[in-house]
């Protein structure tokens, strides 16, 4: 019988206590719950905020450090800090600026 259940998605990462997805190498940032069914609510609630989400709850025991016993995703985590993005219009319209001959009247 298992400790704890966690909830891991098509790639192999874990939903994480800091409520974003993790890759399971550091168990301790791994949420887990007590009970089947939490972890269920919390995979439904994941999966209507992100339709392309493939989730799956997983029964696993404690580590004597009390942490789950988890395999580390192979999968790198996508970079979930968003880049700055320069509006190509905004730009192009400052160089069209810069490259304008003056007038002097």
């Amino acid at each position: 019988m298992s400790d704890v259940y966690v909830i891991r998605n098509q790639h192999g990462h874990y939903w994480g206590k800091s409520k974003e997805w993790v890759s399971g190498s550091e168990a301790k940032a791994v949420m887990r719950v007590k009970h089947e069914d939490e972890a269920i609510n919390t995979l439904f609630e994941l999966s209507s905020k992100d339709t392309e989400l493939r989730g799956e709850v997983v029964a696993t025991a404690l580590s004597e450090k009390g942490e789950p016993v988890v395999e580390p995703s192979q999968v790198p985590l996508p970079n979930l800090e968003p880049e700055p993005v320069e509006e190509a219009g905004q730009a192009n319209h400052e160089q069209a600026v810069e490259a304008a001959p003056t007038t002097e009247h």
